[in-house]
């Protein structure tokens, strides 16, 4: 229903950036030290040019945009996304089918920068690359995320299933949050350890849950992840993306847990998450 709500929004939205040149939604840009990373699946290709320029779009541009894409997509693109490429936007190809490639590539290739990882089904607000970067600034070793759910035990010391991970203030346990992807997360240099570059171990653990991976990696690597309090307006749902989406599979059919469960009981989660 909320997609149908935003609908006119989306409609809006979406010509203002189809039809507006490159050119001017990057004039007089200042520019931030961050690298804003992404993937993409073909169901959603025609659409993401509409992506890529939200991110033109921001008050505050990052240094370099890299969208990681499957290596069957190189000669098939359409104009609308190949036209966009430029030293700002790059797009680099992949041998991954999943969706983890959004960040351990740039992870492996920029292991000095600073990487906002986003979603490919979303138009974003015009701060969300400056309100993290001012988030970061505040806790520089700190994971940031715009959304985040919380890991939750019950009085067994058994997990909560996923669909009660949501966060309620009042019992905030801050070595379990779990930041959420779509909305935007910042990862400073050194919060992962290099076990996240794991391709056997990820695809065997936590095949469709790229955010349950990394939020594993941040656990073993003791860093802190932590809910932005700066955050812009949501983004906006770009209309027909969500025909194909991990969460219609991994909420609705209970994969998250699945993925959670095999995850926490290999690296003992359950000792770090005290």
């Amino acid at each position: 229903m909320k997609i149908v709500k935003e609908l006119p929004k989306s409609i809006l939205h979406s010509l203002f950036l189809h039809f507006a040149p490159s050119s001017f939604l990057l004039k007089n840009k200042k520019t931030l030290p961050v690298i804003v990373s992404l993937t993409s699946i073909p169901s959603r290709i025609s659409t993401l040019h509409l992506v890529i320029k939200s991110l033109f779009n921001q008050s505050y541009l990052p240094s370099k945009i890299v969208l990681w894409l499957h290596e069957d997509l190189k000669n098939n693109l359409p104009k609308s996304l190949n036209k966009l490429q430029s030293a700002l936007f790059e797009i680099k190809y992949s041998p991954l089918t999943c969706s983890h490639k959004k960040l351990i590539h740039t992870l492996e290739n920029y292991p000095e920068s600073i990487i906002i990882t986003c979603d490919d089904d979303l138009i974003y607000r015009t701060e969300l690359v400056k309100n993290l970067y001012d988030e970061h600034l505040k806790y520089p070793k700190d994971i940031i995320a715009n959304r985040t759910n919380q890991i939750k035990l019950d009085k067994n010391n058994e997990y909560r299933p996923f669909s009660q991970w949501k966060l309620k203030d009042v019992e905030i346990n801050q070595k379990a949050l779990c930041p959420i992807g779509a909305w935007g997360i910042l990862y400073p240099p050194k919060s992962l350890p290099s076990e996240v570059f794991n391709q056997e171990l990820f695809l065997k653990l936590t095949p469709k849950a790229d955010d349950l991976w990394f939020k594993t990696m941040s656990l073993i690597n003791g860093t802190t992840s932590r809910r932005s309090q700066n955050t812009p307006k949501s983004p906006i749902p770009i209309w027909g993306t969500q025909k194909i989406a991990l969460k219609n599979d991994n909420i609705k059919n209970n994969k998250n847990d699945t993925q959670w469960l095999a995850v926490s009981k290999y690296f003992n989660l359950k000792e770090l998450l005290k």
